[in-house]
């Protein structure tokens, strides 16, 4: 199968929507934990309609359509995929990459320890348990088989490792949270004051509302046009040296 994306690429893995747009800003989605991309659609729908070019990855693992795969899997998985691209449209504009729960991980994951910052500009996750999430527990007993559920578990040896370092200094990062999300419970969405372009935006949304809601769509695109703002901003002219008298 081939998909249009700006020039045409022999890539199977990438799903889009009838009508993206020749030009406009490039925006990845991943999708949380036990979804498939299906679960992108209204927002892709949204993204598109904004001017946006947008494409989603089959992260399935069980039965080869669910998200349900370790997390630095994945996101040596998006790393080959995003090159690809990039080796077939050179030109391509830096990334904008939306996460759902645990595809926010994913992202963090890749842009913080696999180079990704080199491809992307901004990641906004919706509802992403970034210190981990109690909920795990639930299905610890199936983790031979949903090996991801551990890595999600709070004070895991992933999160512990996701958190060393700096996060890229010219990356920002966008947390879109929710109090009555019992699935990335507060505060478990919410990342560290240190990251330099980071940000906790609060929402009402029970987690399933993250790619629903209109009010949250308005959210998310107010802080991305912030974003776009802030790196359309001429770099600051160096006054040139005095010369001694």
């Amino acid at each position: 199968m081939q998909v249009t994306f700006r020039s045409r690429l022999e890539a199977s893995d990438l799903g889009r929507g009838d009508g993206l747009p020749d030009e406009g800003a490039p925006v990845l989605l991943l999708q949380g934990f036990f979804c498939t991309r299906r679960s992108l659609q209204p927002l892709e729908r949204r993204l598109r309609r904004d001017g946006y070019q947008v494409f989603s990855l089959d992260l399935g693992g069980l039965a080869g359509r669910f998200n349900t795969r370790r997390i630095d899997e994945l996101a040596r998985f998006v790393r080959g995929q995003v090159e690809r691209i990039y080796a077939r449209n050179p030109g391509l504009a830096p990334l904008t990459v939306i996460g759902h729960s645990k595809g926010g991980l994913v992202a963090a994951w890749w842009v913080k320890r696999l180079g990704g910052h080199q491809r992307v500009r901004t990641v906004i996750t919706l509802g992403t348990p970034h210190r981990g999430t109690r909920v795990a527990w639930a299905g610890i007993l199936l983790a031979w088989l949903l090996p991801s559920l551990v890595q999600m578990l709070p004070g895991s040896d992933f999160l512990r490792r996701l958190r060393e370092g700096a996060w890229p200094a010219h990356v920002a990062l966008v947390s879109i949270f929710s109090r009555r999300d019992r699935i990335a419970p507060w505060p478990s969405a919410l990342i560290e004051s240190r990251v330099l372009h980071g940000r906790n935006v609060e929402v009402e949304a029970a987690h399933g509302d993250y790619l629903l809601k209109k009010t949250i769509y308005a959210t998310m695109m107010r802080e991305l046009r912030r974003v776009e703002a802030l790196d359309a901003r001429p770099a600051p002219v160096r006054a040139a040296p005095e010369r001694a008298a």
